[in-house]
């Protein structure tokens, strides 16, 4: 079965794309949701206020930032971005995992933003070493 290069291309940059959105959004929910609930108590019984929500961002993440960056560091060959990747996913995971109890909620929100964080920085490198990658004619 043969694959089209250029579909894989694209598919790879939107999947970066929506990896850093994503952790975007969870590092949103993490910091806005406390003002929101202050300022709108109605929101206070709504289910993103549950940690079921941040579960569910951290498995849309997962395979999404697995996809990018592994056909990203196909391309460019640079495995390290893939490991930063990796490491900001296990913050991600481990801010719920360890939860309130073990973190409190300061420490947790700060262990999903850094998560977060590191996930977004490793997808944006993929994407410019991804550019570079298609720029460079060395093989030509």
């Amino acid at each position: 079965m043969k694959v089209d290069s250029g579909r894989m291309q694209t598919m790879q940059v939107y999947a970066d794309k929506a990896a850093v959105s994503l952790s975007l959004l969870c590092t949103l929910h993490c910091l806005a949701l406390p003002l929101l609930v202050t300022f709108l108590p109605a929101l206070v019984a709504a289910t993103l206020s549950d940690e079921a929500f941040h579960l569910w961002l951290i498995l849309a993440v997962l395979p999404v930032s697995a996809y990018a960056l592994t056909m990203g560091c196909r391309k460019h060959e640079q495995y390290g971005v893939l490991l930063v990747g990796v490491a900001g996913l296990f913050i991600l995971g481990a801010a719920p995992l360890l939860g309130h109890d073990v973190l409190g909620q300061s420490g947790e929100k700060v262990l999903t933003v850094i998560g977060a964080f590191v996930i977004a920085a490793s997808h944006v490198l993929n994407y410019r070493l991804c550019r570079l990658q298609q720029e460079c004619r060395c093989s030509d």
